[in-house]
Parts: C-alpha cells; structure tokens; sequence
C-alpha cells in the first residue's frame, strides 16, 4: 500500500510506476500534483493506493502523522512497523477513509455535480452492486475474523474423524500437537494406513492461500493456522489465472452456509484475476477531484436539521442550501436564541484546508451573504403571514423596535492532532473572539450585523461518525455542540470588553412605555434595541455610543443575557 496526499508533488517515475492511469494527478516536468482523493488499485501493477485529503498535511513538507510525506508513501511496506501498536492507524485510517466515499456515493446517485464556481466529479469504474479489491480484502478479513474458529474446530475435527487405524507412535513421533482449553493435546495430522477425502478441504486451501496473500501483500498482521494447507509464490500466481475454474468444479459440494460464503468470496476473487473471467478489470478506483465537497456532505451530516418545504415566492430554504449559482449553506439548524427563548436559525461553513490554515476575506464575504439570505427569507414569511414564520417559536424580527434578532454563524475546520483518535470530536474555538461584521458599529440589533465564531473538530471523528454513527448519537453529538456553540456566543456578549456592548432592559413592563420610548427616540435608537420573547425591551448600549445618554434613566443594567 502506498499512501499519497492530495495537491502535494511526487516524483513522476513512482506516480508511473503506480498509476495506470494519470488521470488522478497533474504533471509538471519531472513531478506530478496529486489532484484527486480516493482510493485506486492496480491488478497488472500489484500496486493499492491511497490519496489522502490536504487536511493530514501540516505546514512545509510534513504530515500529522510525525513523518514527512516522503516517508508516508511506502510507511505500510517497513516490515519493522508490522508489530508496532503506534501505526494501527494505518488500517484503521483506510477502511474508515474507504467507507467514507462509499457513503458519498450512495447519498448522491448522481455522480456528477456541476456549480457554476466548481465542478466536482465522483470518479469510479465500480457499479454499485460490484466490489472492489478492497471490498474484497475487508469481505476476507472479516469473514475470517467471524468464523476462523469455528471453521478450524470443524477442520480439526473432520481430520480426527477420518483417521482409521491409527498408528499413534509414528504419529506421535512425527507430529505436533495443539493443546485444547484442558491442556489435552489433539493431533492434526494422523498417520495411518488410510484416509478418506476430505470434500471441504480443497474449498479453504483456496480461501487461506489467497487471505495470506492479502495479509503477505498488505501487512495486516494475521494469524493463519498452519494446520491449513496454503498455495504460495508462482503456485499462487497460476491459481489466480486459472482459480475460476478450478473452483467451479467444485461448487456442488457445499451445503453449509459457512462454506457457501467462503465459496461466494472466492469466486469474485478469481473472477478480477482470472484470465479467463470476462469480469476481470485492469484497475479499480474511487476517487473525488473537490474533495471539500464530500467534506462538507460529512459535516452536514453530522450538524444539519431536515429542512421543511415551507416556501415563499417559490423559494424554500433548501433552495437557499443549495442555489443554482454554486452558493452553498453549508450547514443550518434551528436552536434556542441568544436573547430570549425563541429559536433562530444557526448558520455554518465548512472549512477545508491543511490543519493549520484559516479562511480567506473571500469566505467571510461569502458567510455574510448566506446569513442575509436567511434572514430574508424568513423576513419574507412574516411579511406574507406573521402568524406563520418557518416554524413555531422562530422570531427574527421585533415590530415594536424593528430590530433584528442576532443570528449566529460559525466555521467549522477539519484538523488532526492524534492520528489515532476516531472517537472524540475535540471541538474547539480556533479564535477566542469572533469575526464581525456590520454597517453601524452601534447598532446590534442591526440585520447587517453579524458574528462569526470559528471552530476547529477532529477530522478523523467526523470520518468515523459519517458511515458508523445511527441517528441516536448524531442527535446526542447535536445537543452537546449546539449547547455548547450557544454557550460561547452569550459568553462573548456577557463579556463587555470583548463585545464592546452592554446590555440594559427598561424598568417598565408596558408595550405602550415601549413603544413611547421608541417612537420618541427612534434616530437614537434605532437598530440598539429589541423586545424579546419575554417582553422585556433590551438595549445594547455600544461602549462608545453617546447618543442613548439622555433615555439611561428608563433602563437598569442586565447582569447577564441569559
């Protein structure tokens, strides 16, 4: 196995010598540029690839993994990291990455999705019925895994069975015993006079000469029992040319399902590496040439609410996820509001880039246009129907001030710091503070002002929970990080000097006092102030703000917003 990082530069002669193909990298003189993600293999060349994401890069020429890239190609093929626990990774690594772009392709049948601003492809010569060399490698393993021991019991026991006549000195004498779970020896191979044909036996000469394969080929640390009779080196080579029909002469002999499967596994082996086999394939790959995409669909994933079909002027917010310019929300939910009890709609962007890299001007602009997108769409709801926004409890707009509820926003990277921890998300803030955005620097309650908190989440969580988590641990992950995500926005406005606002609420209680206070100091006020669920009137009094001095008195001082 080689492993490969997308956008990095190899040598031209090891991406030839691995590559059928040069469709999944560019070349530039003498080197190439990884340009897809996936996984490939090679039948003619022998040779399994892996073309990892940009996000196992850190800064210059090395990896997360501590090794540099150079290094990371042939890692897999060192003998002396075979027994080593630090490289588990490695395997682990492969099936989830594997898994991953199989998940992709069954959420999107469509393997071909252009935007005006990117085209992205999902590259494969496999059908979805049909297996690759490492469908088959994980079948093989796994199926071992679940049934060697029953499969060696029944090995050892028909051996036993079929001995007539024994002759226990030469047996003794000539062979090794295994000892049971009584410490009572029991002998494999018994000499005698004669022996019955064992039916089942050429069936699993076949299944563990080609599982040693994989595991000679790959490295994946097997223990065979060597009580099994295994085909190797160019004998192994002649079975893989002519093992298809070799093995169907064969196939009426099987009725256990055990040995059914172990048959059905066999066969599609032979069928990629037999000659003869009309199915036989040069290579196999899966790959992806805008691998942010599938980044962003795992993320989604793991955060997104099911959006309704509620729609205005035949726009609904899943048009707004998804426009035909290309403009993607990447990631929005609906959660419990920064200032009172109602919801408002929390917008995400994926981020991806090496792990330590941060978003350009370009995609904050972009973030503040999928927000305004939003808060307009729902806008538009109350202004057909104010008794039907989106859904029961979302209130975006005050009528009384006309001020606008905040709406939360937040990047999410990928970042790896332990390459063996697939189970913790390791959320973090990647900036203490947000990113702002406004037109009026006093005015919060202003739809133009807007906040951006960054997050960074262990890339290696997201990959695992993508195929292996069931809807009870997305909902659990979801309730942790939207209470935690809320918690740092009230954390950031409670904190005065970080937010540069404090926050009031009038002594009265009256919709008519509010209304009197607005309408009398509306050039004042306007865009500082909010009536919330509670109906209580907020003002957010900008530190540097001199225009609300002379209405102070009608307020007393918020300790905390929530």
């Amino acid at each position: 196995m080689k492993i490969l990082i997308e956008n990095e530069i190899y040598p031209i002669e090891l991406l030839q010598e691995v590559f059928d193909d040069p469709k999944f990298y560019k070349q530039n003189g003498f080197d190439g540029t990884i340009t897809s993600v996936g996984y490939y293999h090679s039948f003619e060349k022998n040779s399994l690839v892996f073309m990892l994401p940009k996000v196992f890069m850190k800064e210059e020429d090395k990896t997360v993994f501590g090794c540099s890239k150079k290094e990371l190609v042939d890692l897999i093929l060192d003998e002396s990291i075979k027994h080593k626990t630090q490289y588990n990774w490695v395997r682990q690594l492969s099936v989830h990455f594997y898994k991953s772009l199989i998940e992709f392709r069954k959420r999107y049948d469509d393997t071909s999705i252009i935007h005006n601003i990117e085209t992205f492809e999902l590259n494969t010569n496999l059908s979805l019925k049909e297996y690759s060399y490492l469908d088959l490698l994980l079948s093989f393993v796994n199926f071992y895994k679940k049934n060697k021991n029953h499969i060696l019991y029944k090995h050892i026991e028909y051996n036993s069975n079929q001995a007539i006549k024994p002759k226990w000195e030469k047996t003794i004498r000539k062979s090794l015993p295994i000892l049971n779970s009584n410490n009572a020896p029991i002998y494999i191979s018994i000499r005698n006079k004669r022996k019955t044909v064992n039916t089942e036996e050429e069936l699993l000469t076949y299944f563990f000469s080609i599982l040693n394969n994989f595991n000679h080929e790959h490295k994946l640390n097997l223990r065979i029992d060597k009580s099994f009779s295994i085909i190797k080196g160019k004998s192994f080579k002649n079975l893989q040319s002519n093992g298809l029909s070799k093995l169907r002469k064969i196939k009426y002999r099987y009725f256990n399902d055990t040995l059914k499967r172990m048959y059905a596994l066999c066969e599609i082996y032979f069928s990629q590496t037999d000659k003869s086999s009309s199915k036989r394939k040069r290579e196999d790959f899966l790959s992806v040439n805008n691998y942010n995409i599938v980044f962003e669909d795992m993320v989604d994933k793991l955060f997104s609410d099911e959006l309704n079909d509620t729609e205005v002027n035949n726009v609904s917010l899943k048009d707004l996820k998804k426009n035909d310019d290309g403009k993607i929300i990447d990631h929005i939910y609906d959660y419990q509001s920064i200032i009172d009890t109602s919801n408002i709609f929390y917008i995400g962007d994926s981020k991806y880039y090496k792990s330590n890299s941060e978003a350009g001007k370009l995609s904050k602009y972009k973030q503040f246009t999928y927000a305004k997108n939003v808060i307009q769409f729902n806008i538009d709801l109350l202004n057909e129907d104010k008794d039907k926004p989106y859904k029961k409890g979302i209130k975006y707009r005050d009528e009384i001030t006309e001020g606008y509820n905040i709406t939360p926003n937040f990047f999410i990277y990928g970042y790896i710091e332990d390459e063996d921890n697939f189970d913790e998300h390791l959320i973090e803030k990647k900036t203490e503070l947000p990113i702002k955005s406004y037109h009026f620097k006093e005015r919060l309650f202003d739809r133009d002002t807007l906040f951006v908190h960054q997050y960074k989440i262990n890339f290696l969580y997201v990959l695992k929970a993508y195929t292996s988590f069931n809807s009870t641990n997305t909902q659990e992950f979801r309730k942790e990080v939207k209470r935690g995500f809320r918690k740092h926005f009230i954390d950031f406005f409670n904190n005065s000097k970080s937010c540069e606002f404090e926050f009031y609420k009038c002594k009265s209680k009256t919709e008519e006092k509010y209304k009197s206070i607005v309408t009398d100091n509306f050039k004042s006020l306007n865009g500082k102030c909010y009536v919330n669920m509670e109906n209580e009137l907020i003002l957010a009094k900008h530190i540097e703000d001199t225009l609300v001095k002379s209405i102070m008195d009608e307020f007393e001082v918020m300790t905390e917003l929530l």
